[in-house]
C-alpha cells in the first residue's frame, strides 16, 4: 500500500498481523496439501507420511492447547490470590473498625456514668444545702414549714 507524505515522497507502510492457532493449522494443512501433490512416492508411502504428519500436527495441537491451558490456570490462580488478599485485607480492616467502636462505646458508657455520678452527688449537695439553709430560715422566723422548691412558686407558706 503506498502513501505520500506532505511532501509528495511515496512511502511504504508494511501491516504485521499476530499469528495464531488458526494460522499454525492452516500452514500444517497446506503444507500436507502441497506435500501430496509433489511427492513421488507410492500410495502406501503417502498414506505412512500423512499419518505421520497428522500425528505430528496432532502433537503440536496438543502442545499449543497445554500452553493455553497452562496460561488460563495461572492467570485464574493469580486473580484468585488477588481476590483473596483483598478479602483478608476488608476483613481485617472490618476487624479494625469493629474494635474502634467497642472501645468508643465503652468510653461513652464510662462517661455517661461518670455525668450521672457527678449529677447524682451535685444534686444531693443541692438538696442538703437547701435543707441546711430551710433550717437557719425557721429558725430566724420561727417557723416550722418552709416550703421545698415545688411548692415555692404555689404560694403557700403555712
Amino acid at each position: 500500500m503506498r502513501h505520500h507524505d506532505h511532501d509528495e515522497q511515496p512511502y511504504i507502510v508494511i501491516e504485521k498481523h499476530a499469528g495464531g492457532v488458526g494460522n499454525l493449522l492452516l500452514g500444517v494443512l497446506i503444507g500436507a496439501g502441497v506435500a501430496l501433490l509433489f511427492a513421488p512416492r507410492s500410495g502406501e508411502e503417502t498414506r505412512t507420511e500423512i499419518s505421520r504428519r497428522a500425528r505430528r500436527a496432532g502433537s503440536k495441537v496438543k502442545g499449543v492447547a497445554h500452553e493455553v491451558t497452562d496460561q488460563v490456570v495461572d492467570t485464574f490462580e493469580g486473580a484468585r490470590a488477588r481476590v483473596e488478599e483483598q478479602i483478608e485485607s476488608a476483613r481485617s480492616a472490618i476487624e479494625t473498625k469493629r474494635a474502634q467502636v467497642a472501645r468508643a462505646m465503652e468510653a461513652g458508657r464510662e462517661a455517661a456514668q461518670q455525668a450521672r455520678g457527678d449529677l447524682e452527688r451535685r444534686l444531693a449537695e443541692t438538696k442538703a444545702a437547701y435543707n441546711a439553709g430551710a433550717e437557719v430560715a425557721r429558725a430566724a422566723n420561727g417557723r416550722t414549714r418552709v416550703p421545698a422548691p415545688s411548692d415555692a412558686g404555689s404560694g403557700s407558706g403555712t
